[in-house]
């Protein structure tokens, strides 16, 4: 069944159900922020839509979801939830940008710059417009899209988040080499984040770079110790069936 349907309000969850903080619109929407710098999808889904529980007029909770579902890889929804919320926020430059990077990544490239030239026309100043700008491009197979990833971080003023998911975007297209350098820059300027030493560590083993990967994904169960995607990506990297366990990595990682 898709989630399609039970997206916008209601699904509860007992994750944000532990906290004795008042539970409102700001408390889900720092929670949906959080998640999605976590790199947790899902998680940050679900926090949105209890964003729309109490206030469904809230346009960043809509495009928030449809990021998450493009971060999932469920293109097909993200447009069509992109759809509905531009029933309400027709003129969002946020949502039409993310709808622009749903379209290009289904692959209908015309109806993707024609939303992404919507969204600058709008309000073109966010990184955000800009990184979908690049997206579009990058599915389009134009060089153009470098100057957008530049533009995205000039306007994002040294966030490493900017950087982070300039680095999905680019590796998600098979630029290895452009994602490595992007998630250098973002470890440059944070280096305590888990995700972004998991997205170092991806490119850095795409790119044959073992050893350099192997520590990168170290790094990433450090700070990530629930990181299930660098653990087995580690024994993996390890050779799997020379012995090396996950319990025995626990061993190695926290005894130092």
């Amino acid at each position: 069944m898709s989630r399609f349907v039970n997206l916008e309000f209601g699904e509860s969850d007992e994750q944000f159900e532990s906290s004795s903080e008042l539970k409102d619109e700001p408390f889900y929407l720092a929670e949906a922020t959080r998640c999605f710098e976590e790199g947790q999808f899902e998680q940050g889904l679900r926090a949105y839509a209890k964003v729309l529980e109490f206030n469904p007029q809230n346009p960043i909770a809509w495009s928030g979801q449809v990021r998450m579902l493009i971060e999932l890889g469920e293109f097909h929804e993200a447009k069509l939830w992109a759809d509905k919320a531009l029933e309400r926020f027709p003129r969002d430059p946020e949502l039409l940008a993310s709808k622009a990077v749903a379209l290009g990544r289904i692959g209908d490239l015309d109806a993707a710059l024609a939303f992404s030239d919507a969204a600058i026309e709008e309000r073109g100043d966010t990184p955000y417009i800009w990184l979908a700008r690049g997206d579009v491009l990058l599915a389009r197979r134009e060089k153009r899209a470098d100057y957008c990833f530049e533009k995205a971080k000039f306007l994002g003023k040294g966030s490493w988040f900017i950087h982070w998911l300039a680095s999905r975007i680019r590796f998600f297209y098979k630029k290895i080499s452009l994602a490595l350098k992007s998630a250098q820059e973002a470890l440059a300027l944070d280096s305590s984040h888990g995700v972004i030493w998991l997205q170092l560590a991806k490119c850095q083993s795409a790119l044959g770079m073992t050893a350099a990967a192997r520590t990168s994904y170290e790094q990433t169960i450090q700070l990530l110790p629930s990181c299930r995607e660098a653990e087995l990506a580690l024994i993996r990297l390890e050779g799997g069936g020379s012995g090396m366990s996950l319990r025995s990595l626990w061993h190695r990682l926290f005894s130092q």
